[in-house]
């Protein structure tokens, strides 16, 4: 017998959904309903849930990461969309060497850390 995974999704949480679905929807994110009201996310076949759920020390202490091919890319795609004034509390840092990797950090508008690997 040989155990495996087909598929993996995570359930984050939002402060504010509407704003959030805008956020992920703006980084690239496909989005389509998802099940209870929760609304579903992909991009490239990789996929998350966001609810409508937040609790603050749940949401302060979730993160996610992405590898991805270009940090520096998606720093400044970021950083765009978190300069438009758009979005309430995202912060962006810039990408930084850590090991052999570069890594960005983003800090979505529930407080999500989102960690950009390359």
């Amino acid at each position: 017998m040989s155990l495996s995974i087909k598929d993996l999704k995570v359930y984050m949480p939002a402060k504010d959904f509407e704003q959030s679905k805008r956020f992920y929807a703006a980084l690239g994110f496909k989005m389509s309903e998802g099940w209870g009201g929760a609304t579903d996310f992909e991009l490239n076949g990789n996929q998350f849930r966001l609810q409508d759920y937040y609790v603050k020390d749940w949401a302060d202490n979730f993160m996610v990461v992405m590898g991805v091919d270009d940090a520096d890319a998606w720093h400044q795609h970021v950083r765009r969309i978190a300069e438009s004034g758009e979005f309430d509390g995202v912060r962006v840092k810039p990408p930084e060497v850590v090991g052999d990797s570069l890594v960005l950090h983003v800090v979505d508008p529930s407080g999500v850390l989102l960690v950009f690997v390359q």
